[in-house]
């Protein structure tokens, strides 16, 4: 008897498969070693396309809840844990407040690159899983055929062949950009910058998700901005009536976020609320900052569109890097700046006049060989089982009723753990036992959070990121009895 599967809110029908999937894993039906229904089964039984199924087995494969035996087909992992419970959709106030995270941040950022200390907290890849000696080749080889170039000034936009690239990948995104569209920058954080400069002034309000990303706030901490948190759903993004209702008021002069992937929660927001989202902007012509860093790190195809794909309006500015992907040492980031294309570049000129030239050149033949595609599918692999395996060491540490997320994309989870346990406390816990993580109030402009933390999950596994989660699970049990 053939059933009929419902789709999910984003349309994506392979999730609904594979959210069937699990329910029977979920429901013990399928047993852990046992075999899961075949790919022609399934096709019959639901409905669907080969292809859908085959996808939805690789969102289950990615996510740990089964694994592929060559030539016999699908099992359920015997290594499943307790199910932990998203996080409920966060309650921020509904007045916009001003920054001071850069403290509780600039000592997170100065652990980095401690060798004494497991890097779980600043969202950083571990150099094991960068393409390190690959572009250490591209450097050698291209310093002596660009000599010129590699050593004097490439001036805004950037290097044309890199932005040619940019371009191109914009394609998969859903984005039509020329090559003029794309400006190159120090990294993310200052197309950010660069964009925020542009369309606000000191003391202006700009909505965020809650919680955000603390790089954001430190932006807006050090441009004089006030942060508007606004509620956020761990699966679907920001809460789009709650940023039309803020928006109606007039004080909202630009939205930062991130659409697909968003740090900290992982959030990955409907089609149908982008289209809603660039809506908004529109009708209010509030422009939207969107920080699509983490876009082709889906952990199954297809790559989620940018917001920009959504917008016939020009009030999205689309933000990218190679950071999380390729090396954060390149520091190549770019922006799409649009109708604010002209402030940008005359801020970017005044701000640092150039980009080296070198990792410019890098870059973009990095991308024009080919070697990004093939590295990101397998990060998109790598980074789909590094969050099941973070989820099921978490359940069996953390005390009970210990919530987290379920991010599609990305490299970090969030966790919640009960009230009582001190985020704050824990971190300096932590850290005496050679463990970094990033406690929750530094995602906040208002300070909430308190029993919440983001982890890095850009690690290899290994028995010390076992054992630091484990740690970390028994020094919150700790807190929590000391609290009760």
């Amino acid at each position: 008897m053939k059933r009929t599967i419902v789709n999910t809110s984003n349309g994506r029908l392979y999730e609904a498969v594979a959210d069937h999937v699990a329910a029977l894993i979920d429901a013990g039906t399928l047993r852990p070693g046992e075999r899961t229904p075949s790919v022609r089964q399934l096709c019959r039984q639901l409905g669907v396309s080969t292809s859908t199924v085959m996808e939805a087995y690789r969102l289950l494969e990615s996510r740990g809840r089964v694994r592929a035996r060559p030539q016999s087909g699908y099992f359920v992992r015997e290594s499943a844990a307790p199910v932990l419970s998203e996080p409920a959709p966060s309650t921020p106030g509904d007045r916009a407040q001003p920054v001071t995270v850069s403290s509780l941040a600039a000592s997170l950022a100065a652990r980095i690159g401690s060798a004494d200390v497991l890097q779980l907290g600043a969202a950083v890849p571990a150099p094991e899983l960068l393409p390190l000696q690959t572009l250490s080749r591209l450097y050698a080889r291209l310093a002596r055929e660009h000599r010129d170039t590699a050593h004097g000034y490439i001036p805004p936009p950037g290097y044309l062949p890199l932005r040619r690239q940019i371009a191109k990948r914009l394609i998969e995104a859903g984005c039509t950009r020329s090559p003029d569209d794309v400006l190159i920058t120090n990294g993310a954080t200052e197309a950010v910058q660069l964009c925020l400069r542009a369309v606000t002034t000191a003391g202006d309000t700009v909505a965020v998700e809650s919680p955000t990303f603390y790089g954001s706030l430190e932006t807006l901490e050090s441009l004089g901005l006030h942060a508007l948190e606004v509620p956020t759903n761990p699966r679907d993004g920001m809460n789009l009536d709650a940023l039309a209702a803020a928006m109606q008021g007039g004080t909202v002069k630009a939205v930062l976020l991130s659409t697909n992937f968003a740090n900290p929660l992982g959030t990955l927001m409907p089609e149908a609320s982008k289209r809603r989202l660039v809506e908004l902007a529109a009708a209010h012509q509030v422009p939207i900052i969107d920080d699509d860093i983490y876009g082709d790190l889906s952990y199954a195809p297809p790559r989620p569109a940018a917001l920009a794909a959504f917008d016939t309006h020009g009030w999205v500015v689309s933000v990218g890097s190679l950071s999380k992907i390729v090396s954060p040492g390149l520091r190549i980031g770019w922006c799409c700046p649009g109708r604010f294309a002209e402030q940008v570049l005359r801020l970017k000129l005044a701000a640092s006049h150039a980009n080296a030239g070198l990792p410019q050149i890098v870059a973009g033949t990095f991308l024009a060989e080919g070697r990004y595609e093939r590295h990101v599918r397998h990060l998109q692999r790598f980074y789909g089982e590094q969050a099941e395996r973070f989820r099921q060491a978490i359940a069996r540490a953390f005390p009970p009723a210990t919530r987290m997320t379920r991010p599609r994309g990305g490299h970090v989870v969030w966790v919640e753990m009960p009230i009582g346990v001190d985020s704050l406390k824990l971190y300096d816990e932590a850290l005496a036992s050679g463990i970094s993580i990033a406690p929750g109030p530094l995602f906040s402009a208002s300070g909430l959070y308190r029993n919440c933390l983001r982890l890095n999950t850009a690690v290899s596994w290994s028995p010390r990121v076992e054992e630091a989660i484990q740690t970390l699970g028994r020094l919150s049990r700790a807190t929590l009895d000391r609290a009760g």
